[in-house]
């Protein structure tokens, strides 16, 4: 950790034309180490030398699906290497590795952006809204992790008002100094917050900021969170198999990183699109000698801002994953959180719906299950189905199901829209 630190130190320091050399630098060697050290690798794009980055394969989520051990490294193993398995949101989850040099600058890329709020992973208390394993060694296992990380966890799979109210208590009693977790539970806390008219910083006043994470922040939550926690809110996006992504600086810029990762937004040929266009996101792991990350899909689509430098990318958009896009009756193509910003902003009107998700069973249908205190009448129903009209096509069929709860990953995310097509 001591030599992450420090080397993250150095790369932070750089000037343009030093982090641009750095850059070059790390992919050249990135991609000739793994040509040389990796089968794998060297079986995926068919060379041992390569003359221009762009001729790289773009690797994808199902290329990796194989054993671990025919994806490692020469001379790494179970002994010197990081393992952990991806939480499968994209639909195709897979095991990965890091060796533990690029493991450590990870938990340095961690703290160097949460120190830009005052936190310190050493000290620092943190209210966690994530799921837990279920089971009893994983469940102790999961909260010893927490005792020795200065955290305590709210599980997140009961988010009903009873469990809320436990977890209110904690607040008046705990000197939480943030919390951190999934953004549809942490909303959802702040809904029972707001119902009960409390300022969470009133009961606790330690909170100093509130990172969420894994899914999408809509705006108009981001000023339910600040109203009601009176704390900043702060938006982070990440992928366990490479770093933080892109994480909201003190400017309320999403910006992405660029000590570790080279990100690129390519289009459906692998061709870059110009900054202020919407494409795929592909990172290269800078470090990660263990396991190649190298022009990786990693399933989003995200548009990168005008004003980007290749030392300071900032992440204009996260539109969504690629593959939660609905194809509708006409041929159109469109993201699944259209739906979402629609049918949101109508269904929260008057509070009553506290979750809701969308999935498209066929080509014109569409299942809306939410979980609210009273039934949806006609009038909102046929608001919603007239606003998705507007902004998509007509005659599309929807089939509104009223539920106590939603179904989570098991980890706890909740996958907003869904195709199953």
């Amino acid at each position: 950790m001591k030599e992450a630190k420090a080397e993250l130190r150095k790369i932070v320091a750089f000037s343009e034309k030093e982090h641009e050399t750095f850059v070059e630098h790390k992919k050249l060697e990135i991609v000739h180490f793994h040509l040389q050290n990796n089968i794998f690798y060297k079986d995926l794009t068919g060379v041992t030398t390569f003359t221009r980055w762009e001729d790289l394969p773009v690797l994808n989520k199902k290329n990796l699906q194989k054993p671990l051990q025919e994806r490692l490294s020469e001379g790494y193993s179970a002994k010197n290497i990081y393992v952990n398995k991806t939480s499968g949101s994209s639909g195709t989850p897979f095991i990965f590795a890091k060796d533990k040099y690029c493991h450590a600058l990870t938990w340095a890329s961690n703290m160097y952006r949460f120190d830009w709020y005052g936190i310190d992973f050493n000290v620092s208390f943190q209210a966690r809204f994530y799921g837990i394993p279920m089971d009893f060694i994983g469940h102790q296992k999961e909260r010893l992790k927490d005792a020795l990380s200065h955290r305590f966890r709210f599980p997140i799979f009961d988010l009903s008002d009873k469990v809320l109210d436990g977890f209110l208590n904690h607040f008046r009693t705990k000197k939480f100094d943030y919390i951190n977790g999934y953004t549809s539970s942490i909303v959802l806390f702040a809904k029972f917050l707001q119902k009960k008219n409390i300022v969470l910083t009133a009961i606790c006043p330690s909170l100093k900021v509130c990172m969420v994470t894994s899914e999408m922040l809509f705006e108009e939550d981001k000023l339910l969170l600040e109203k009601q926690f009176g704390i900043p809110i702060v938006n982070e996006y990440g992928a366990s198999e490479l770093d933080l992504i892109a994480f909201q600086n003190p400017d309320d810029e999403w910006q992405v990183n660029s000590e570790t990762l080279f990100v690129e937004i390519l289009d459906d040929n692998d061709k870059a699109v110009p900054n202020g266009t919407s494409g795929r996101i592909v990172i290269t792991s800078l470090f990660n000698k263990a396991h190649p990350f190298i022009r990786y899909d990693i399933g989003d689509i995200g548009i990168l801002d005008e004003k980007s430098t290749l030392q300071k990318p900032i992440l204009k958009k996260l539109i969504g994953r690629t593959n939660d896009v609905a194809i509708l009756p006409s041929g159109k193509k469109s993201p699944g959180l259209t739906f979402y910003y629609v049918t949101k902003s109508i269904i929260e009107d008057d509070g009553n719906v506290k979750e809701f998700v969308i999935k498209q069973t066929k080509i014109d249908t569409f299942e809306i299950e939410y979980v609210s205190e009273t039934q949806l009448n006609l009038a909102q129903i046929k608001k919603i189905e007239k606003a998705i009209e507007l902004y998509l096509e007509p005659n599309l069929k929807f089939i509104f199901i009223r539920k106590d709860t939603l179904e989570r990953s098991n980890r706890g995310k909740l996958k907003q829209f869904k195709s199953m097509l």
